[in-house]
């Protein structure tokens, strides 16, 4: 039984050392510098989120900065623009390093990689805040502010203002806190109006040229209503005296006015229901004014026509078809009617390609010659 518990042991010891040895192994290092590392020791720790990740491997100083080695668990990413913050959780006790921001995406720190101070902060410790506090008193002081009683005036002044005024400066503070409440609930609304303000400044930033031309034109019309301000305002005068007395002709009319409009509302209807005979009028008005200008005798006073009836007596006696198709065609551009026409002539000599017998209207009537 001893002979396995010796090997056993040993085994144990060659597994631990070699968990140990590939677990420094599989961790990834940082330097950092910082002005002073106050409560950081060897083995305090590194974290991300408050979340432990590392630890610190060395404190060393060098000179007026320190350099502090530390490692982190190599499957932790940290962005290649992180910071080393020193954070002290309490008053009293331990502090940690911080590695912040948290990595989303982007490039990351390399391992091996080294932070100066501009990349590292300190909390400020208590010492600085009391010789803060005590730089202050001794500025306000006999020895500064107060060397020839400026402040104690100025203290005695205010007192003497806001004597008796305590309910009004309670109110004043009460509704300075309405305000920033006020402004608290519509912060997204007043964000949104200052982007927009943003986008419409810089809109007018890009278009700088056309703006400064309107700025002119608007200058150039600003001089020439001031020039012409006296004709201007005698228009304006007229024109307000005439709106006067159209409202009263309207008031006064306001009867017939209604019967007019309504009447012509019935003949815009109508106007609208004849649009088609309108259009023809309008197309043919023109050329029977023109005609009817061509036929008027300045000498004689007369409307001097040819109505050329002994032509059309001529032509409807020995040709009717041609006649009438001359007729038809004034209307129908179409040859239906004058095949139509055709049609019922007797088919005797030639019209076009069809033939008739006699071309005259005894002919068609049956009537012997």
């Amino acid at each position: 039984m001893k002979r396995f518990i010796v090997p056993g042991i040993i085994f144990v010891l060659v597994a631990a050392a070699a968990f140990v040895m590939f677990r420094d192994e599989d961790r990834k290092t940082l330097t950092a510098e910082f002005p002073r590392t106050v409560s950081i020791y060897e083995g305090s720790d590194v974290r991300v989120l408050g979340i432990p990740v590392g630890q610190v491997d060395s404190v060393t100083p060098n000179g007026t900065t320190v350099t502090v080695k530390m490692s982190y668990e190599s499957d932790i990413d940290i962005p290649a623009d992180a910071k080393a913050v020193i954070v002290s959780p309490s008053v009293v006790g331990d502090r940690f390093v911080q590695l912040t921001p948290v990595y989303t995406e982007g490039p990351k720190l390399d391992d091996g990689a080294k932070l100066d101070m501009k990349s590292t902060s300190t909390p400020l410790e208590l010492d600085d805040i009391y010789q803060s506090l005590d730089d202050l008193t001794v500025a306000l002081g006999p020895e500064g502010a107060n060397s020839d009683g400026a402040l104690t005036e100025l203290l005695s002044t205010t007192a003497d203002n806001f004597d008796g005024q305590g309910a009004q400066v309670n109110r004043t503070i009460k509704d300075l806190g309405k305000l920033t409440g006020t402004l608290e609930n519509n912060k997204d609304e007043l964000f949104g109006s200052a982007e927009q303000l943003e986008k419409f400044v810089n809109t007018l930033a890009r278009n700088d040229k056309v703006v400064r031309r309107f700025n002119a034109s608007m200058s150039s019309v600003s001089d020439l209503l001031a020039g012409e301000r006296d004709e201007l305002s005698t228009s304006l005068s007229n024109l307000a005296t005439a709106l006067g007395r159209v409202q009263t002709f309207v008031k006064d009319n306001k009867t017939l006015l209604s019967r007019n409009v309504k009447g012509l509302n019935k003949v815009s209807k109508t106007l609208v229901k004849r649009r088609g005979e309108l259009d023809e009028i309008l197309k043919a008005a023109p050329v029977a004014l023109s005609n009817l200008a061509l036929t008027y005798n300045p000498g004689a006073g007369t409307l001097d026509t040819s109505a050329n009836l002994e032509n059309a007596a001529h032509e409807l006696t020995n040709n009717p078809g041609l006649f009438l198709c001359s007729v038809v065609g004034q209307t129908q551009k179409s040859d239906a009617l004058c095949d139509l026409i055709q049609g019922l002539l007797p088919r005797t000599g030639t019209y076009g390609a069809a033939a008739v017998d006699d071309p005259t209207f005894n002919a068609l009537l049956g009537v012997a010659r």
